[in-house]
């Protein structure tokens, strides 16, 4: 009786042993696991633009007033990271009533029935080690195609930095085929993106050298 008692008082104590032991290894994991949690970034909007280019006899560059935009990662592996970019076709802006009006007319951005122009990345491909393609799917007047934003990374401080990148399309592949009276105007045109961004949660991300 007295083995048995014994026997027992060993083993109880050394399912406890074995159950702190556990309890280390799954909380050492649980803090290796949250130290590389995925980064949260933040774009400014109030420091951040979104403007465009085409080449005419007259200039034709402006921004956009209205947008969104975010860059979401699921890990801090940069490839991961997918870019979302939803601009109001309406708030285009040249600094002239007279080529805003036609810009959002069914000529061009045809704003009234597709309110949004929209690009969503598929990854993020490092180039240098500041330069970055971001392949995605662009879509304008509800016509959508593959185009790459060529981004590059100043890093201005730990986890805040300034990404810009510009996108080249030609205008007649998404039916903007009309011009504007008494102005030529190029079939290519230049979309660059300038954004202020902060990383407000998360790990860091782990860049190539």
């Amino acid at each position: 009786m007295k083995r048995n008692l014994k026997d027992l008082w060993l083993y109880g104590k050394g399912v406890m042993i074995l159950g702190l032991l556990v309890s280390l290894l799954l909380g050492a994991a649980t803090q290796a696991q949250s130290s590389k949690a995925a980064p949260v970034y933040k774009i400014n909007p109030e420091s951040s633009k979104i403007t465009f280019f085409v080449k005419a006899s007259i200039s034709i560059d402006g921004t956009f007033d209205k947008w969104d935009a975010s860059l979401t990662f699921t890990s801090p592996d940069v490839s991961t990271g997918v870019l979302d970019v939803k601009i109001q076709a309406a708030s285009v802006d040249t600094g002239s009533g007279f080529k805003d009006d036609k810009l959002r007319s069914e000529d061009f951005f045809d704003a009234k029935k597709d309110p949004y122009i929209t690009f969503r990345s598929t990854k993020i491909v490092q180039t240098g080690p500041n330069t970055y393609d971001v392949p995605g799917t662009f879509t304008i007047r509800g016509v959508s195609k593959q185009e790459t934003l060529a981004f590059t990374d100043d890093r201005e401080g730990k986890g805040a930095g300034e990404i810009k990148g510009t996108m080249a399309f030609d205008r007649k592949e998404f039916g903007m085929n009309s011009g504007i009276p008494f102005i030529r105007i190029a079939d290519r045109v230049e979309v660059t993106v300038d954004f202020k961004v902060k990383r407000v949660g998360g790990s860091p991300l782990l860049f190539k050298q």
